[in-house]
């Protein structure tokens, strides 16, 4: 008998949620597993991976009213030219630096937003 996956899924498209519930069941018992282990260990990784984030990326949300003071701290932040500060600045939402440590980012963020442009650290 070959595995046939379309009927498979028409047969739980079919299902109630009760059927549905005992098949979990009749699986976990059968191949003794538990539907509720990978769950568990995605939760705990994602936990662990948002608390170990050491590099952060800033991105100029906006550039507010005082383009010309924004493209001079982007400048100083990245060391770009002029141009290349400019465009970057002319088409916010854009990242402004990549893999920056957090204090260097908070610098950078707190320097930008004194110019009146607005940042997000991802």
């Amino acid at each position: 008998m070959a595995f046939d996956k379309d009927a498979i899924i028409a047969s739980l498209k079919d299902a109630t949620i009760l059927d549905l519930a005992d098949l979990v069941s009749a699986i976990e018992e059968e191949f003794d597993v538990s539907a509720a282990a990978p769950v568990a260990a995605a939760g705990a990784a994602g936990g662990d991976g948002a608390a170990a984030k050491s590099e952060f990326d800033v991105e100029l949300t906006s550039a507010g009213t005082a383009k010309v003071k924004v493209i001079k701290a982007v400048r100083e932040a990245t060391g770009l030219g002029l141009k290349e500060a400019k465009d970057l600045v002319d088409n916010a939402p854009s990242i402004v630096k990549e893999g920056v440590a957090e204090a260097d980012a908070e610098a950078m963020k707190e320097a930008l937003e004194e110019t009146g442009a607005s940042v997000t650290l991802k």
